[in-house]
């Protein structure tokens, strides 16, 4: 398995000959709710070119930095979508004409070579959005959750290959948590025992302003999980890519 980091959320992960683009923001700016004064994200760079055939895209939140609308637009609608039921709808409202909601516990098999689980993500508002496990033959198994609140269910799922979720933390004023990096990668590696563990969340060549940075408090890193990582003698390697960066991990054997 290829995985390549896209920055921020976005990911493109390659199984054979299948192509899998999750959680995308490759185009225009990042803004929430059409407030660029309060939050805007600006890529540097480009992300790195698409392969020409894409045959799914997997979003995990229906939130902009999850369900960038530029981005879906500039998108073929042809290309199946999953995603939990507010990315769903946002992909539906956009016009893609193949497009699975998954609520928690549903499952969609990706041309019948990788089975893709929807488990409970991240609180937003009164929902859960999802985090997503992925099973291809014989039996591996990759773990994303991109803001850091796994289930303790996902346990049953053990072991795990690879996990990619954050490893900094950020947290809100009287919100609380909004990434729960450093505490949840631990409690993966503990949990799932995985090979590798990925960051994801808060990468890339992106530049951020507005006024919801001046409130952000952050933590964690990846020198800080590595040290807690082996002071829990576990051997789980831990990798912050770089925006472009692609990554063999699994064989697809």
């Amino acid at each position: 398995m290829e995985l390549t980091y896209l920055g921020s959320n976005s990911w493109l992960w390659q199984w054979e000959d299948l192509n899998i683009l999750v959680d995308p923001w490759l185009v225009d700016d990042l803004v929430f709710g059409n407030l660029p004064w309060l939050f805007r994200g600006t890529r540097r760079e480009n992300p790195p070119t698409l392969p020409d055939r894409i045959d799914l895209i997997l979003l995990s939140q229906g939130l902009e930095d999850h369900a960038h609308k530029p981005t879906l637009k500039s998108l073929d609608p042809n290309i199946p979508v999953v995603g939990s039921p507010s990315a769903a709808k946002v992909a539906t409202e956009i016009g893609f004409t193949t497009v699975t909601s998954l609520s928690h516990g549903e499952s969609h098999t990706l041309q019948d070579k990788i089975e893709i689980r929807a488990l409970p993500g991240a609180p937003v508002g009164i929902e859960k959005e999802n985090a997503y496990l992925l099973t291809a033959a014989p039996q591996q198994r990759l773990y994303y959750e991109p803001h850091g609140f796994p289930p303790e269910s996902v346990k049953d799922y053990a072991p795990v290959d690879v996990v990619i979720n954050p490893i900094v933390n950020l947290e809100l004023p009287l919100a609380g948590a909004i990434i729960n990096g450093k505490e949840s990668a631990i409690k993966l590696a503990q949990w799932l025992k995985p090979k590798t563990i990925l960051a994801t969340a808060s990468g890339g060549d992106i530049d951020y302003q507005g006024v919801l940075l001046s409130l952000l408090k952050t933590g964690g890193g990846v020198e800080e999980v590595k040290a807690s990582l082996k002071d829990s003698h576990l051997d789980t390697e831990v990798i912050e890519p770089q925006q472009g960066q692609q990554i063999s991990l699994l064989s697809a054997n």
